[in-house]
């Protein structure tokens, strides 16, 4: 599955466009990983343990939005956008969505 932001891709050409495809996945943070985010947010740096999280449900919007596309009969999603936000107090929504195509070479 080929996944860009751009609307076009080079040497690519649109053949058949199957419309709006989206992937969310909604997360919670853990206890544990609170109190470390804590001592960080007091000494400094990087929150690993909130980026990790935020890079695992963002690849898991992504892997269901590809499900979508390829249920459809695309093999590539064009004009890739994600959005967040905030459900509740400690869980994060992502949602990924783009536009499902069939491309072939030019």
């Amino acid at each position: 599955m080929i996944i860009a932001t751009t609307e076009e891709l080079p040497g690519k050409r649109i053949q058949e466009s199957f419309g709006l495809v989206r992937g969310n996945a909604v997360r919670a943070r853990h206890l544990g990983k609170d109190i470390g985010a804590a001592i960080k947010g007091i000494v400094g740096g990087e929150i690993t343990e909130y980026t990790k999280l935020m890079g695992e449900v963002r690849e898991q919007a992504l892997d269901r939005m590809c499900k979508e596309a390829r249920a459809r009969g695309a093999n590539a999603v064009v004009a890739l956008r994600f959005a967040n936000t905030e459900i509740a107090a400690g869980a994060a929504e992502i949602l990924a969505y783009g536009t499902a195509v069939r491309v072939e070479e030019e």
